[in-house]
């Protein structure tokens, strides 16, 4: 389960991207209109003005730079509730530890992966 999960993470992740990739290509191809970097997916000023997701810490691995969280619908990456292994950044992920109640943004990283950018403790 946690394998698939993680599986659809990814393909979600690359799914954005390539939306991207599609929006940026059709959008450069439109004479005498100024092209718009698309957020959806993106750290950005888009996305990180989309509320926060909810979830409860279920692993943290400091060595590997990874955190497992039980998630709410991520909205910005069109994602359902679920268990998944996110990438985080080691300083951000060691004040947490297993059951913390957290809010997050996840984002997909320039390798298609999910990966945490911000946390903070719920309350």
């Amino acid at each position: 389960m946690k394998a698939r999960n993680a599986w659809i993470g990814f393909l979600l992740c690359g799914l954005a991207a390539a939306a991207r990739a599609d929006g940026q290509a059709s959008m450069n191809g439109m004479h005498g209109m100024v092209a718009m970097p698309a957020t959806a997916g993106m750290p950005g000023q888009g996305a990180m003005r989309m509320p926060l997701s909810e979830g409860v810490i279920r692993r943290i691995d400091l060595d590997a730079g990874k955190i497992t969280i039980r998630h709410g619908e991520l909205a910005n990456l069109g994602m359902p509730a679920m268990t998944m292994t996110f990438a985080g950044d080691r300083a951000m992920l060691k004040d947490y530890k297993v059951g913390d109640r957290i809010r997050f943004r996840a984002e997909c990283s320039s390798a298609g992966m999910p990966m945490v950018v911000r946390m903070a403790h719920a309350n």
